[in-house]
């Protein structure tokens, strides 16, 4: 087979790692993460020859990568051939895997090669430990699941355990709708659409049907722009029946997937239902036309995320927590194959994983993907408890509240009436638009140097501003956003309603429209007001800067200035 590496390089090879489904979504990933290693020989096998040799054509690294042509009834005999030291399954679906769905871990074993999968399939992860004693016998370590199903929502259990008795979890992936979908994946998905799930409620396994129970979450990592409200749908994933054994106190756990556009993936729930409800077959027929349709909507945000939240006690009082995680733009699709690229590279330092068969839900640490992350647009992070009662942008921001600079905080962190004043500078839009919106708004007049007071007084949870410069003022509502708005601030302007994200940057304060209403009339995104406002601080006094644009129109008003309590 044709090699994109020279015979002397091949002599430094410390690891050969065999990857079935090598330039496929998954496969092909971990390939990507482990190219800067030049001790390392990848072979992309697959059924189809040609794309493994395109595959391996078009890498670009230090890895030695070589194609090989392997159906995975065969790996018996390639594994007596290639005498890999890491076999990695990246196929699938492993829903799928017939009357031998463990012939490739058998094989594995019987040779004594060490063995990984990216199986998402909770029977198949939490069947393997039947394995446990053949493969400790036969030396070779087999761990199943290592994904970010379990590997890494078992990590954030488990720093979550660290201060609560987790009672309750809920959690999901949202995949950006740029980052592509593989075949396998959405024959798995489509697959178990409608079929009996197996998951604990109350204590109890039972079943549910997946994809027929949905629900809605906002991914928000404190201080960063948060993922638009986005619906979750059931999934059969191995932490519904891996997880609840690692925490003695839990008693439900729900795991869901939130693929965009919305709309296809409310047609899956209805299909889902209807199977849950009739004796419809299987829905894997449909996977094709599902995953062409999926992989040419691209549109929206090139972002995608995750979250995991937990309910349990403390002291023997109810708590919450939640964790969130952030992707922008291509880093995402690789968090799948992380665990594993973390797995190989501590197989080159001489760390092993024990020997034997078991899911990989204790794989990693968190702090092992903190490192993975480095480097990459990847963020997360924590949330306690809300509290209604804490100021609102507290409540919004979370820890990141605290990081905000000391003027900021001051003028926030409060729930009584409280009055600021400063100088500022003011210019409105020179449109005739612009005029008239600012006398309708009541927004003030240009001014090189005008004083500036702000009036903040707390109204059933909420807080009304009121802004005066010179003798004009203008008014608005504060107050935190729930539902589809959940974790971002509404600011009420008479009729309108603009929904804000809280973005910390540096040492700015951000507002970020995300979607704006006429007395709860959702209005076109495209139409929404623009522009780019903050709040700082400046030589110890609270500085704002705040700018709003129209499409089309250009610059209603913009003011800016400082300010100092009273």
């Amino acid at each position: 087979m044709p090699t994109s590496r020279s015979r002397g390089q091949k002599e430094t090879i410390a690891l050969k790692v065999l990857i079935l489904g090598g330039y496929g979504v998954f496969g092909g990933r971990l390939a990507e993460l482990l190219s800067d290693i030049a001790e390392i020989e990848l072979v992309i096998c697959g059924r189809n020859l040609s794309r493994a040799i395109e595959f391996c054509d078009s890498f670009r690294g230090k890895a030695t990568v070589r194609p090989l042509r392997l159906d995975r009834a065969e790996i018996a005999q390639a594994l007596e051939v290639e005498c890999p030291d890491l076999v990695v399954d990246a196929s699938g679906p492993f829903q799928n895997y017939g009357d031998t769905p463990y012939g490739v871990i058998t094989a594995c074993i019987a040779s004594g090669t060490d063995y990984v999968d990216f199986a998402d399939a909770a029977d198949f992860v939490f069947g393997v430990s039947k394995f446990n004693a053949d493969a400790e016998e036969a030396g070779a370590f087999v761990l199943s699941g290592v994904s970010s199903f379990p590997v890494l929502t078992g990590a954030v259990l488990r720093e979550m355990a660290k201060t609560m008795d987790i009672v309750s979890v809920r959690g999901g992936i949202a995949p950006s709708p740029f980052a592509g979908i593989g075949l396998n994946v959405m024959r798995a998905v489509v697959g178990y659409a409608g079929a009996p799930v197996k998951l604990y409620r109350n204590g109890v396994q039972t079943v549910a049907h997946g994809l027929a129970e949905s629900m809605r979450y906002t991914i928000a990592v404190p201080g960063r722009l948060p993922l638009r409200n986005i619906r979750f749908s059931l999934v059969d994933v191995p932490d519904l029946q891996v997880v609840p054994p690692e925490h003695e106190t839990m008693r439900d756990i729900w795991m869901g997937a939130g693929p965009v556009p919305e709309f296809l993936h409310r047609i899956l729930n209805l299909l889902a239902r209807a199977r849950a409800a009739t004796a419809l077959p299987s829905l894997t027929p449909l996977s094709r036309l599902f995953y062409t349709v999926l992989n040419l909507m691209k549109f929206g945000e090139h972002r995608g995320g995750m979250f995991v939240h937990a309910r349990g006690l403390r002291d023997g009082k109810q708590t919450e927590q939640s964790w969130h995680l952030l992707a922008e733009g291509d880093d995402g699709p690789y968090i799948p194959s992380m665990a594993i690229e973390a797995i190989i590279r501590r197989l080159l330092d001489g760390i092993r994983p024990q020997a034997g068969a078991r899911p990989a839900i204790r794989a990693l640490d968190l702090a092992d993907y903190d490192q993975l992350f480095a480097g990459r647009s990847i963020y997360a992070g924590f949330r306690g408890a809300q509290t209604a009662s804490d100021p609102i942008y507290r409540q919004v921001l979370g820890a990141g509240f605290e990081t905000l600079p000391s003027p900021v905080k001051a003028l926030h962190d409060a729930i009584r009436s409280r009055t600021w004043r400063g100088q500022a500078e003011v210019m409105q839009g020179k449109s005739r638009i612009a005029r008239a919106v600012c006398r309708i708004m009541g927004f003030p007049d240009t001014a090189a140097d005008v004083p500036v007071s702000v009036a903040l007084s707390p109204e059933q949870r909420a807080e009304a501003w009121t802004r005066t410069f010179g003798e004009k003022s203008f008014s608005s509502v504060q107050k935190c956003g729930t539902g589809r708005n959940d974790l971002l601030i509404l600011e009420r302007f008479g009729m309108i309603t603009v929904a804000l994200a809280l973005v910390i940057e540096g040492d700015r304060l951000l507002f970020v429209p995300r979607s704006w209403s006429l007395l709860g009339i959702p209005l076109p995104r495209a139409l929404m007001p623009t522009g780019r406002s903050f709040e700082t601080g400046h030589e110890g006094r609270f500085r704002f800067d705040v700018e709003i644009a129209m499409p089309g129109i250009g610059l209603i008003v913009a003011y800016k200035g400082t300010m100092e309590p009273v």
